[in-house]
C-alpha cells in the first residue's frame, strides 16, 4: 500500500498532558469546543455547568483527544466579559470536567487571572487566542505549572498585506517569548490565528500554504469550524457549515495540521479518520 508523504510533518517530541500522550505526526488530534459564553458566535453557547458537562462527554465519547472551555466569545463584534464573570462561567466546570472527563481541559482565556485560577481547578492547557497581547504573563504561567500552552497568531486591529509573513513572524517572537520564559518546545503549540483580523480572502491563503509553518518545528493547531469564511464562500450560517468545515479540516492535515479545533467532533473525527489514512502510515509513522 502506499501513502501520500508530506515533507516535515513531525513536530518535536511527545507532549504529556494528564494521562494523555500526544505524539506529534502519528495522527490529527480532536479539540471539541465548550462554550459558556451565550453570545457563541457559532449558536452553540451553553449557560449551565451541567449541559456543558453533559456536551462534554458526548465529545469525548466521539472521540475528542481534547476539551477546550471559553467563557467569552471571541468574535469581533462581541463584548468583553469581566474576569470575574469569566472565571464564574468556567471554572466550576472545570472543576467537575478534570474529575470525570477521560482527556484534558484547555481553558479558551487570554486573562491570566482566569487561567491561573483554571489551571488551579484542573485545567490542563492554556489556550491564548490574543498571542500574549492582553497577558504577556500567561506564558511563564505555562512554564511554571509546566502545562502546555497554545499561541495564536492575531492581526486583529493591523493592516497586513502579506499575512503568512506577518503571521510566522508574529509566532516567531510567541515562541522565543515562551521559550525565555520556560516553556518546553512540545509544549508550545502554535495557531495561525484563522479569523483573527484576517479578511476571507487571507484565511483561504493561509489554507493553502498552512505548511510553510512546519519550519517552525511545534505542533500547529487549526481552527476552521463554522467560521465566517467558509459562509462567505458557501452564503450559509454558522449552523449550516459542517460541510464547509470538513473541507477546510481534511486539507489542513494534508497541510501539516496536528489538532482540529471543532464543534462537530464525531463528523470531523470521520474526516480526520480517513484524511489520517491518506497522509500518513497505517501505523501512524510517516
Amino acid at each position: 500500500m502506499v501513502y501520500m508523504k508530506v515533507e516535515n510533518r513531525k513536530a518535536p517530541g511527545v507532549t504529556k498532558c494528564k494521562d494523555t500522550l500526544f505524539r506529534w505526526g502519528t495522527r490529527t488530534y480532536i479539540m471539541g469546543i465548550v462554550n459558556l459564553s451565550p453570545d457563541s458566535f457559532s449558536g452553540d453557547g451553553l449557560v449551565s455547568v451541567e449541559s456543558a458537562l453533559e456536551q462534554a462527554r458526548k465529545m469525548v465519547e466521539d472521540g475528542a483527544d481534547i476539551i477546550d472551555v471559553g467563557g467569552e466569545s471571541t468574535r469581533p463584534s462581541s463584548n468583553p466579559v469581566s474576569v470575574e464573570e469569566e472565571i464564574a462561567r468556567i471554572v466550576p466546570f472545570i472543576k467537575l470536567a478534570s474529575k470525570v472527563l477521560s482527556v484534558p481541559v484547555s481553558v479558551d482565556t487570554y486573562r491570566y487571572e482566569t487561567a491561573r485560577q483554571a489551571l488551579d481547578a484542573g485545567a490542563d492547557i492554556i489556550n491564548d487566542i490574543s498571542g500574549l497581547r492582553e497577558a504577556p504573563g500567561l506564558e511563564k504561567l505555562a512554564a511554571e505549572r509546566s502545562v502546555p500552552i497554545i499561541l495564536t497568531s492575531n492581526e486583529r486591529g493591523q493592516a497586513v498585506t502579506n499575512i503568512m509573513e506577518a503571521i510566522t513572524g508574529n509566532l516567531k517572537k510567541l515562541i522565543s517569548a515562551a521559550t525565555e520564559a520556560g516553556v518546553l518546545p512540545e509544549n508550545t503549540i502554535i495557531d495561525p490565528g484563522i479569523g483573527f483580523g484576517k479578511t476571507p480572502e487571507q484565511n483561504l491563503e493561509i489554507m493553502r500554504r498552512l505548511d510553510e509553518l512546519k519550519k517552525l518545528k511545534r505542533p500547529i493547531l487549526l481552527g476552521t469550524s463554522r467560521k465566517s469564511f467558509i459562509g462567505k464562500v458557501l452564503s450559509t450560517e454558522a449552523d449550516d457549515r459542517v460541510e464547509g468545515t470538513a473541507a477546510t479540516i481534511a486539507i489542513g492535515i494534508v497541510k501539516g495540521a496536528d489538532i482540529v479545533r471543532v464543534h462537530d467532533v464525531r463528523h470531523m473525527g470521520i474526516i480526520c479518520r480517513m484524511s489520517d489514512a491518506i497522509v500518513r502510515n497505517a501505523d501512524g509513522s510517516d
